[in-house]
């Protein structure tokens, strides 16, 4: 089945942890993540899911969850309420159980939600509500007002923010299995030095054996890793384990961008956006960036693609412009809205509230917001990691 995005991640995850804490005889907390697995598979169905046949199977699983869900909650509602010389009997997951008239009508009514999804209200709540925190406002427009609004605006390299984190745990020993059955296969472990730092007395159990079996994997007795590329990465290799360090026989130093890569990182990140910029430009900016890194550069220039929007969201006044329908571009259309000044001849009063979503032409991202962005993004590498790099270089690794 095919999904927008990866939030369906999320919901499986919580589903398979329900189903290990149902085995391990947890119920409290396995009807805990059964109703969280249910409530975010709901929103997958009502927001993620492509096509009728991915909600309907969507759908069934989380009717099996909600049969197991009402089975544990009336399991604990008897064992908090039954004598403690009276036992109360576990239902089996394939085992429907007798349940209350209450416990039926509860199931009725999340039945009833799996057939039309969820139905979210609308806050009462206002930006000027808010005191303060502009800052944080202007981030949450960008992320997720604006794109509802103006969906033409975030398309090709123009991106709104992403700052939510899914997160699906796996066992290095399962992922290594799968990397065999598949290979030739790379694994890649990206800041591998968050989980095989050097060893030290204060580091936990949990660390220990993560190391261990990441040693046992990489190179352990009966693994057969032929066909099989571990390819970590790390800002800091420094502070890796030395046997960990051992297991990676090339270790190779990627160095800064030089002037003509840091030029032709921009041009890469700009993309198809439209923009102004011409040659000269992207050279002003190569010889402004000395010390910025791969991501330093990616940053600086999604937050220029943010300027003509924030131009957008802070105009007073607005103006009707010839252009291309964003929806058709074939067609030239002559009532678009553009952000202007107010001592413009055509200038109309209104913000961009008032913009009907398909008649906004935003202004093109320009040198200046280059400049802008850049003023006000740093480096991340300081130089003392600089030196860090080249002599871990000279002591273990190779130039890149």
């Amino acid at each position: 089945h095919r999904f927008t995005n990866n939030r369906i991640l999320l919901p499986i995850d919580l589903a398979s942890r329900a189903s290990e804490e149902d085995k391990a005889k947890n119920y409290e907390e396995a009807l805990r993540l059964y109703q969280h697995a249910i409530q975010y598979f709901l929103h997958v169905v009502k927001y993620e899911a492509q096509g009728e046949k991915a909600k309907q199977s969507i759908r069934a699983k989380c009717a099996d969850y909600l049969d197991r869900a009402e089975q544990l909650k009336q399991y604990l509602k008897k064992k908090e309420s039954a004598p403690p010389s009276k036992p109360v009997k576990v239902p089996q997951s394939d085992d429907k159980g007798t349940e209350s008239d209450d416990g039926d009508a509860e199931k009725k009514k999340f039945q009833n939600q799996l057939q039309g999804a969820i139905v979210m209200e609308k806050p009462n709540i206002k930006w000027d509500d808010v005191a303060g925190l502009e800052g944080a406002k202007e981030a949450l427009k960008e992320a997720v007002i604006l794109p509802i609004k103006f969906p033409h605006l975030f398309t090709g390299k123009r991106t709104p923010w992403r700052g939510i984190l899914l997160f699906v745990l796996f066992k290095l020993k399962n992922l290594f299995s799968l990397a065999r059955e598949h290979k030739p296969s790379i694994i890649f472990i990206d800041e591998i030095d968050s989980m095989c730092g050097s060893r030290n007395e204060n580091e936990s159990e949990a660390a220990r054996r993560i190391k261990t079996e990441f040693l046992v994997q990489m190179q352990g007795v009966g693994n057969d890793n032929e066909g099989i590329l571990v390819l970590g990465a790390t800002n800091i290799p420094w502070t890796l384990d030395s046997a960990i360090r051992r297991r990676f026989e090339k270790r190779i130093y990627i160095p800064l961008p030089e002037q003509h890569a840091r030029c032709s990182m921009f041009k890469l990140h700009l993309g198809s956006t439209p923009n102004s910029l011409d040659e000269a430009d992207f050279i002003t900016l190569g010889e402004k960036t000395n010390g910025y890194s791969g991501a330093d550069i990616s940053i600086v220039v999604r937050d220029a693609l943010m300027q003509p929007i924030r131009k957008v969201q802070s105009a007073t006044h607005f103006k009707k412009v010839r252009g291309k329908a964003w929806n058709n571009p074939d067609v030239m259309v002559d009532d678009l809205l553009t952000p202007c000044s107010p001592n413009d001849a055509s200038a109309i009063q209104m913000t961009w509230v008032d913009v009907a979503s398909d008649k906004l032409l935003e202004p093109i991202v320009s040198l200046e917001d280059m400049l802008r962005s850049l003023e006000k993004t740093k480096p991340t590498v300081n130089e003392e990691d600089l030196v860090k790099l080249k002599k871990f270089t000279e002591d273990f690794g190779q130039e890149g």
